[in-house]
Formats: C-alpha cells, structure tokens, sequence
C-alpha cells in the first residue's frame, strides 16, 4: 500500500505524518516553524522526510501551505505569516530538498480535499467550505474539485463586503466582522480589557452563564456570519456548506447559524432556498489528510 509524507506549515507550528492511501495516519507529529529562514525550514523537511524514508516506502511529499499557491508552477502568491515561502519555487525546492516528487496546495483546500474524501462532503459534489479563524477563508468545490479562480483567490471570502463601519463611508469585510479574532476583539473593547485576555471558547462559555456583553457581541457576530452564509447559498447555490476551524467545535454554533440563516431566507430570499450547513468532521488533522487526497489525485490525472 503507498504511503505518503505530509506536512502542515502553519504560522506556528510544521505538522507531519506518514498517512496511507485509505487516509490512515500511521505516525505524526509537529516542530517549531521557522520564523524567518527557508533554509532552515528546507533542512527540517529534509530531516523528516529522511527518517521516515528510512521506515516507509513513500509515494511522495504532499503539503498543505498557506497563500495563494499555483498547483502547477509551485509558486506561492498572496500573503501568510510565512513570509518567506512566497517567491521562490517551493515546489522545485521541497523536492531537491527531499529528493522526492512535491504536491504542494493551499491549506483550507486542503481541509476541504480532507471532507471530501473522507468527511462529512464525501457524499457531496458541489460545496463550499467556510474556515473561521483568524481570519475567513475557504473553499469553493465544483464536481468534486477545487474551484482555483483566475486569480487563485476562488474561496477567499473573507473579502466579502457584509457591513458599512460606523460612522464611516468604508465597508467591513467578513474577516473584519465574523471571524473569532473579530468578535475577541469586539468583546474586549466593549469589557474594557486586554484582548489576550480572552478567547472563543470563554466568550461562548460567558454567554451561556449570561455575560451580557458576550451575548450582545455573539449577537451581532452570528448575525453578520449568517449574511455571508446566505451570500454564499445565493451566489453559488452548493449542496452543503461546511464550517471549519476552532470555532465550529462549539456545539450551539451549527444550530445557531441555522437559526439566523434561516430568518434571513424567509424574510429576503425570494426562492426560499435553506442552506443545507454542516460542521466539519476533521479538525487538527484535516489539512495533512487533504494534502495526500490532492497528491493521489495530482498523480491519477498525470497518469491518465
């Protein structure tokens, strides 16, 4: 059976497993990611890389980064925390670093790849999947394959425009307005505390024990993040909308989307389509279990 050598460089933190065919992870683990050097980050995955070459026959390299990444050439457009991956020819790298073929893809791709496969869209063609984090990424995915975009930007909808900012002429995006780093933010300012002070999980904790502030943000936050969800259904009108990231752990978060989505559609669809939305089934693991269904698929496309 193939193996497959899979890594997640993310801001903090380089995740790697050796995963098989089925999507059985047979060993992982994580180090530090380097913060400024590529060359440092280029040794480590020479390193693993080699260790695990020495106990499994590997099929290739398959990685999940972030940015804009060009599947074909190995270049990584856009913007990330890593900011020296994007330039040079990671692909080409990876692989004279490894000494094996290199499948490089977008990170919520990835995530996305890892649902369809296995996850809760493997019964789905056409979906969009929502990552809330940070920041509001995603994916768009069209007959079971990715939808890139003109630009490589197709599933970043956190630049979706959702709200006028007060006392202003500019308008917030979806990023600024529904993602857990916004609503932390918002519930801080509105408690007059540090921010660093405060995460999701606790503001979701307080609200249940009736923190008003926590619920008056949570409010407008599922309201806002609700807006988007039903812009999406409209525009793209997919089977099933997944939400993703840390956030959609909370138990109340799918039954609460669903209830403001739905108010929405009522009161302004004219068709009175309801999303069909969903959580993801994979969490930490998604985006190295992605990253080898996209190799696997890279490698049957080129053979055929």
């Amino acid at each position: 059976m193939n193996t497959y050598m899979a890594f997640d460089l993310g801001g903090t933190n380089l995740k790697y497993a050796v995963i098989d065919e089925r999507g059985t992870i047979l060993e992982k683990g994580k180090v530090k990611t380097p913060q400024s050097n590529l060359q440092e980050l280029l040794s480590i995955l020479h390193s693993i890389t080699k260790t695990y070459k020495e106990k499994y026959s590997l099929k290739q390299v398959a990685m999940s980064c972030p940015g804009a990444i060009d599947t074909q050439s190995g270049y990584i457009g856009g913007e990330s925390a890593v900011k020296y991956i994007h330039g040079p020819n990671m692909v080409d790298l990876i692989s004279h670093s490894t000494g094996m073929e290199v499948y490089i893809e977008n990170d919520a791709n990835c995530a996305a790849l890892a649902e369809l496969w296995l996850g809760n869209a493997k019964a789905y063609h056409d979906l969009i999947f929502v990552v809330i984090g940070s920041g509001i990424g995603g994916a768009i995915v069209k007959d079971r394959k990715i939808h890139y975009g003109k630009h490589l930007h197709g599933g970043e909808f956190g630049y979706m425009l959702v709200k006028k900012e007060p006392n202003s002429n500019r308008y917030m995006n979806w990023s600024e307005t529904s993602s857990t780093y916004a609503l932390t933010e918002n519930v801080a300012k509105r408690k007059n505390v540090p921010m660093d002070s405060l995460n999701g999980e606790m503001i979701f904790k307080l609200a249940s024990e009736n923190d008003r502030d926590c619920i008056i943000e949570l409010e407008e936050w599922y309201h806002t993040l609700a807006i988007g969800i039903f812009n999406l259904q409209y525009i793209y009108d997919p089977e099933i909308i997944l939400i993703g990231g840390g956030v959609s752990e909370n138990e109340s978060l799918i039954t609460e989307l669903n209830k403001r989505v739905h108010e929405l559609v009522i009161n302004n669809g004219y068709a009175k389509v309801m999303p069909l939305i969903n959580k993801c089934y994979f969490h930490n693991d998604a985006n190295l279990i992605g990253a080898v269904y996209g190799a696997m698929n890279s490698l049957k496309s080129i053979q055929e």
